[in-house]
């Protein structure tokens, strides 16, 4: 499908890496694998990526043979491809004489970490995020497909929108939407679509169920969809006929909590400071016990990535940052509202990405 979007290249993305390991050591094994697509553009599901100051190798199996030197020419980078069937082994080799290197230790598991100890005595020194925290901030070509998945469920959600009557269920209206999304030009959701109505919304992450939606019901729709590797994130709740007071100061306060955590995205404001604002206004309603998650994070190549927007985050938002900010409240006995959009950080303030109306009491 021609996407009509701006290619993705990552060049220069691989000299910015080596800048910030230079701080750590002298090369870097970068084993998670969307920071390997981000850095070369290959998209299997095995490989290790080799950076050293003077090149960097990506180590995969035979079955990418050919796919591995096409993702990573079309993404114009100059990383060599190397088919290993020992990748530890390789990657040892592709690392030269150099002395220390930096692994990911938050993304190695005990296992791995022991592997490298057997197979080499170069010094190993663990690191944490070197390159999520580099692709926090997106380019041109990221946010456009980021952007792009959110017109999808725009669109996806307004096409359904008549299914959200008594008698419809969980699972018919999340199905419904991944078909839209699909037929709107994504590749399928970018997570586990969340229809929760009723008891069930007052579960933050609900699984769709045969629950037919009844009247006065909450409905939790958590929708995303993904576009050539990237993803988008909103969630609206609707009341199915006419809401009650109660649900109504529900759905008022978390609307007015998530504008206020919206107005206060900038750059070079803490992180923290979005979950206070919003966090403040639940609490100031009597529901401070019912917000029981943190009040956003990044999206991009992964639904969860830096930067983290929650009450013991140490990040600082900067321009090019795309986080959800989804302030909620759940109520065993009532239900539960959840509100979020997707934002990108812009030099001034933001601009939402998720455009679905809100719905309103």
């Amino acid at each position: 499908m021609n996407l009509d979007l701006p290619p993705l290249k990552v060049s220069g993305r691989l000299d910015r890496l080596r800048a910030v390991v230079a701080d750590h050591a002298d090369a870097i094994v970068v084993s998670d694998l969307m920071s390997i697509r981000w850095c070369t553009g290959f998209t299997g599901s095995s490989a290790l990526l080799v950076v050293t100051d003077d090149d960097s190798t990506l180590i995969t199996d035979g079955r990418y043979r050919v796919q591995a030197r096409d993702e990573v020419a079309a993404a114009q980078s100059n990383t060599i491809v190397a088919i290993a069937v020992q990748p530890i082994v390789e990657a040892v080799g592709a690392l030269g004489s150099v002395e220390t290197v930096a692994l990911e230790a938050d993304v190695l598991t005990w296992a791995e970490q022991r592997s490298w100890e057997i197979a080499t005595e170069i010094d190993l020194v663990p690191t944490h995020g070197l390159v999520r925290e580099l692709r926090a901030v997106k380019d041109v070509a990221e946010l456009a497909r980021i952007e792009r998945a959110a017109a999808i469920v725009d669109t996806a959600l307004a096409e359904r929108e008549g299914l959200l009557v008594a008698g419809t269920t969980e699972r018919e209206m999340a199905h419904a939407l991944e078909c839209s999304m699909r037929t709107g030009g994504a590749t399928g959701p970018a997570y586990e679509t969340i229809v929760a109505s009723g008891p069930n919304s007052a579960l933050p992450h609900a699984r769709p169920t045969d629950r037919p939606f009844e009247e006065g019901d909450l409905v939790v729709i958590d929708a995303g969809s993904l576009v050539d590797g990237y993803r988008s994130d909103m969630t609206r709740t609707f009341a199915i006929g006419t809401p009650g007071e109660d649900v109504c100061r529900v759905r008022d306060t978390v609307m007015e909590s998530q504008a206020a955590g919206v107005a206060a995205v900038r750059p070079g404001i803490e992180a923290k400071e979005i979950d206070r604002v919003c966090r403040s206004i639940i609490t100031d309603a009597g529901y401070g016990d019912a917000f029981s998650h943190g009040t956003g994070h990044g999206v991009g190549l992964d639904i969860h990535e830096l930067p983290a927007v929650h009450a013991r985050s140490t990040a600082i938002l900067q321009a090019g940052h795309v986080i959800t900010v989804e302030p909620g409240i759940y109520v065993p006995a009532l239900g539960g509202c959840r509100v979020e959009d997707s934002v990108v950080v812009t030099e001034t303030g933001c601009r939402p990405l998720t455009k679905f109306p809100k719905p309103t009491c």
